[in-house]
């Protein structure tokens, strides 16, 4: 077994803070300590707290944009879609802290619409870009600007995931995925032909 870079072992206790507290926790003194070096070390391998966490929420997103792509991948392309927005909600469940930095925390380095959408600067929404894209050469779905309808779908996605977890829904998890699912297939049906 390889032994960890004092870097991978930065990433290491960082990702373990940020999963388990949020952005908050990740200071350079905590990560330091649990790591076993002296803060100023860090900035050997991190210029400032920002690129750590943007290091951490990158590599993290990066691996859930892989795992989102493999489960687009369906026989039926409106199951592969379904299963691509079925994903969101489960990054949102099961890694809250990164899914609120990622998708609900104003920063300065946050992708933007549409520029950087079209250029494929969204890993995530670019999987669900190119399952409409699809759709449209395959005369599935009615012809409308892919970006647009990616970014509307996931509005809808973003829209009800944030009022579930703002305790907007008495509905339990099970109850919220089957309703949330049922609001997605509401706006398939309207892009379909």
């Amino acid at each position: 077994m390889a032994t960890q870079t004092t870097q991978e072992r930065i990433l290491d206790v960082a990702r373990d803070l940020f999963e388990r507290e949020g952005a908050a926790a990740v200071s350079m003194r905590r990560v330091a300590e649990a790591v076993g070096i002296t803060p100023m070390a860090i900035y050997r391998h991190f210029a400032n707290r920002e690129a750590l966490l943007k290091r951490i929420s990158d590599d993290a997103f990066a691996a859930v944009a892989r795992q989102w792509a493999q489960r687009g991948q369906h026989a039926d392309l409106m199951q592969g879609l379904l299963h691509s927005m079925e994903n969101y909600l489960d990054y949102a469940l099961h890694h809250p802290h990164f899914f609120d930095y990622n998708f609900s925390v104003a920063r300065d380095d946050a992708r933007r619409f549409p520029d950087d959408f079209r250029k494929r600067g969204s890993p995530t929404l670019n999987v669900v870009h190119d399952l409409l894209a699809e759709g449209m050469r395959q005369g599935l779905l009615r012809e409308r600007d892919p970006w647009d309808l990616a970014m509307t779908l996931w509005a809808q996605a973003h829209g009800l995931i944030a009022l579930y977890r703002a305790g907007r829904f008495s509905y339990s998890e099970k109850r919220f995925r089957a309703f949330y699912l049922q609001s997605l297939g509401v706006l398939f049906d309207g892009i379909k032909r």
